[in-house]
């Protein structure tokens, strides 16, 4: 008699999955198991079911996207002129550590002979050290180099406007002859045949390059997890996300382990890191810096930009790798102001919107009560604070989805069908719902730009020159609860990072975030202030001045180093 038997389980798997396990399997020879093709096609349900209507266009003359970047460059010249001249700043060096000064003090110091380069490194070098084990920000650092690179520099004298200052960056930024993994273990033996502009243009200006920084793989996560390298800790509070996919960036800076670092934006890549390792970043116009020489995650969307403990910093850095560049036909030739020269204008009478609706619906209480702080303090500077009613942009919240994921999976196909467990699974997955989207859905999620932008300016920039907004609305999560890999509730936390910041990379606008407070568990909150296009100097005038009127950014997260 049989007591058991040794048929498989059948397993329920929908019409619509085994569709998408034979479209990959005849169109990319991709096997999809029947769990992915399950979640692929719930994915693309969601997305379907958010743009179905709303991106229908009348903007169907001439290349996909060139209205868009005409009316960048529009309403860049539409914004109100205000008088941002200011004296000459004079540079303080309070006694601290000298891991505790900021990029631009330790530039000055430098120059003005009160400590050497090799000094910094030093410091910076005995942090790393010590940090490393916990936080595990770094992907490379050469110690010996790190020291030879500031000999050279103090030898040569201070030329330059971060001569001498030791920064690190996002492993994505390829220096000829040097490996950059891109957080992958695809690239993890790839010397690069290039140099990223924007790591000239730093050279240029003096500054040291010794290490390379963690990050999602191909940027593609917004909490800091990677199978292939290791999850980058939040310096505040080990466990927690620290933001990605520049979550290096953002942690080597928040524990003084180097004074600024360059990350990358797709959807909120630098924000976000920004934003929970207390700290300002930048994403700047699309078009304002150069991408040649960076790896590419969506070309239509990507911008890379810095992380810094000050908004002086952070004007600093973009005055030096911003500007024109014939290696890169997306960069615009505006020319690029003096970011520092109007920092301390005074900022009465200037507008700056308070969003009620998209960006407040669903803001937790702390994170509400920050921000409120801090529109006071800009009140109290002088600054008129207008409420402005948002239209709903999930539209472009879901538009920037298609055109990240049919971008990145363009980029990443040959790979996906050579060298597919290379991939971690989870961002596999996402590669592979790009597959699946229809190539008539993309061009008018590219074409529907310009008319969102337009919609965006008539609301926001007719009544005020900057929006106020969050940058994220919930409790940071925990590293363990948000893995993709293995937490149940992984893909719900995940749907939370970048509603606020995604629709704002998808319209090709500045933003730049700022820390403004702390939550019951010390984790820090940071608020998000969105300009017209190119005028970056507007919002590190607010940023700075708040800055001056409160001590976040000096706070310092408790390692016990």
């Amino acid at each position: 008699m049989r007591l058991w038997s040794c048929q498989p389980k059948v397993s329920v798997v929908s019409r619509e999955s085994k569709r998408l396990r034979a479209l990959a399997r005849a169109n990319y020879g991709i096997e999809l198991s029947a769990q992915r093709a399950d979640a692929l096609a719930d994915e693309l349900t969601r997305l379907d079911g958010i743009t179905r209507g709303v991106l229908s266009t009348s903007d169907f003359d001439g290349e996909p996207g060139a209205s868009f970047r005409r009316l960048l460059v529009q309403l860049a010249g539409e914004g109100a002129t205000r008088e941002t001249s200011t004296p000459g700043v004079q540079h303080h060096f309070p006694d601290r550590e000298l891991s505790e000064l900021s990029l631009v003090e330790a530039a000055e110091g430098i120059r003005s002979g009160n400590f050497s380069s090799l000094e910094l490194t030093e410091a910076c070098l005995a942090r790393i050290e010590r940090a490393q084990p916990l936080l595990n920000c770094f992907i490379s650092c050469d110690a010996d180099d790190a020291r030879d690179q500031a000999r050279h520099a103090d030898a040569c004298g201070a030329k330059g406007l971060l001569a001498g200052v030791p920064l690190a960056h996002k492993d994505m930024f390829y220096r000829k002859g040097r490996i950059s993994t891109c957080g992958s273990k695809i690239f993890r033996n790839v010397e690069a045949d290039v140099t990223a502009t924007v790591l000239r243009r730093l050279d240029a200006a003096g500054a040291l390059d010794i290490g390379t920084l963690n990050m999602s793989e191909f940027a593609a996560g917004a909490t800091g997890h990677n199978e292939h390298y290791g999850d980058c800790e939040n310096p505040w509070k080990r466990g927690y996300v620290p933001g990605g996919s520049s979550s290096g960036s953002a942690a080597a800076v928040a524990a003084r382990l180097i004074y600024a670092a360059l990350g990358s934006d797709t959807g909120g890549s630098v924000r976000l890191p920004a934003y929970f390792c207390g700290l300002a970043g930048l994403r700047p116009t699309y078009g304002r810096v150069s991408r040649f020489g960076a790896m590419a995650r969506s070309w239509s969307a990507d911008a890379i930009g810095p992380l810094a403990r000050e908004v002086r910093d952070i004007a600093r850095i973009t005055g030096i790798i911003a500007g024109a560049d014939s290696n890169d036909p997306t960069c615009e030739t505006l020319p690029v102001p003096n970011y520092e020269a109007g920092i301390e204008a005074s900022i009465k009478g200037l507008k700056i919107g308070r969003p009620a609706g998209f960006f407040s619906d669903n803001l937790a209480e702390p994170q509400r009560a920050a921000l409120d702080a801090s529109l006071d303090v800009l009140r109290g500077l002088g600054a008129e604070i207008v409420e402005v009613v948002m239209a709903d942009l999930t539209p472009a919240f879901a538009a920037a989805q298609i055109l990240l994921k049919t971008e990145a999976t363009a980029l990443h196909q040959q790979w996906m069908i050579e060298r597919p467990d290379d991939y971690a699974l989870g961002i596999r997955t996402e590669m592979e719902a790009g597959l699946f989207i229809p190539a008539a859905r993309y061009i008018a999620a590219l074409r529907k730009r310009g008319e969102i932008l337009a919609e965006f300016a008539r609301n926001v920039f007719s009544r005020v020159e900057v929006l106020h907004t969050p940058v994220y609305e919930y409790p940071t999560p925990s590293l363990a609860e948000s893995n993709p890999d293995s937490a149940e509730n992984a893909a719900h936390i995940m749907a939370t990072f970048g509603r606020c910041t995604r629709p704002i990379s998808y319209l090709g606008l500045p933003a730049l975030s700022v820390p403004c407070g702390f939550t019951d568990n010390e984790l820090p909150i940071g608020f998000q202030l969105v300009g017209r296009p190119f005028a970056e100097a507007t919002l590190f005038n607010i940023g700075h001045l708040y800055q001056r009127q409160t001590d976040w950014h000096r706070r310092a997260p408790t390692l016990g180093l």
